[in-house]
């Protein structure tokens, strides 16, 4: 029989402070706050992609890094005198029984929509409970990806009714910064390029959303496109004895089009996509 979850759970604590502790691993030991940030963030993105890979066992392992820095941000904690994993684990379980009235209470919701919702309408209540004004756009760290910020916080002022009619409206939008931005760059503006870049890219996350199309993943699907496409490009050119930076622009475009052609694209120019 497999050990049960809770016991390996302890075991997992046992490590870490083992880890933090005197005799332990001297890298661990000199870790902060600050220094395991990137490597938070790193093991959720791990996480991100092992799900896009379908691959079960890289799921399994990378799930487990992710848990293993959480432990780590608590034993910090503890260690501080601040809260411990009892602390953590209490507070989550209260959270999630409290916002979960139609679980756990005698609240009914008949849809997904209702309950998220009624999710918010709770989350509001908390904050003004404790004394703190709360925003309808509250919860989407400062830190995420722009495209991804972009994309949460358009979602919670829809939720409120503040947002496009149609995919088609937002459409528009799209087309009306393009021109500013075409005016901005006429004038040799750059301060102004720089914030009509930035509300193009807005309005586009807008359009993407309204269409059920996640900005983020698209963008980095794209991005990915372009990177095997150009390996393949790189593989051609090397292969024939040649190098990528003597080579001039007019053959390049046609090495980028066969390249496409063996990626499943027909030609259509380098400057028309990816």
């Amino acid at each position: 029989m497999p050990e049960p979850a809770g016991a390996l759970f302890n075991s997992l604590l046992e490590l870490m402070a083992r880890l933090r502790g005197p005799g332990g691993c001297p890298w661990d030991r000199e870790q902060t706050r600050d220094s395991l940030k990137p490597f938070l963030i790193e093991e959720a993105y791990e996480v991100i992609e092992a799900l896009e890979s379908g691959q079960r066992e890289a799921l399994l392992e990378e799930l487990g890094d992710l848990l293993f820095q959480v432990m780590f941000h608590t034993q910090l904690a503890r260690e501080l005198s601040e809260f411990s994993m009892t602390d953590v684990l209490e507070h989550l379980l209260a959270k999630m029984t409290r916002r979960h009235p139609h679980v756990f209470g005698d609240r009914t919701v008949s849809s997904a929509r209702e309950a998220l919702s009624q999710w918010e309408a709770i989350k509001h209540a908390e904050g003004s409970g404790e004394g703190k004004p709360r925003s309808v756009l509250d919860g989407v760290p400062r830190n995420l990806p722009a495209l991804l910020r972009a994309q949460r916080l358009q979602v919670k002022a829809a939720r409120v009714g503040f947002d496009w009619q149609s995919a088609e409206a937002a459409w528009a939008k799209v087309q009306e910064e393009v021109s500013e931005a075409n005016a901005a760059l006429a004038r040799g503006d750059h301060a102004k390029v720089r914030e009509e870049f930035g509300d193009l890219l807005f309005s586009l996350v807008n359009v993407a959303r309204l269409l059920d199309i996640d900005a983020e993943g698209g963008l980095q699907a794209a991005v990915e496109k372009f990177r095997r496409r150009f390996e393949l490009m790189e593989a051609e050119v090397t292969a024939n004895g040649g190098s990528l930076s003597d080579m001039p622009l007019e053959e390049l475009d046609r090495v980028w089009e066969r390249a496409k052609c063996r990626d499943g694209d027909p030609p259509g120019g380098r400057g028309a996509e990816p």
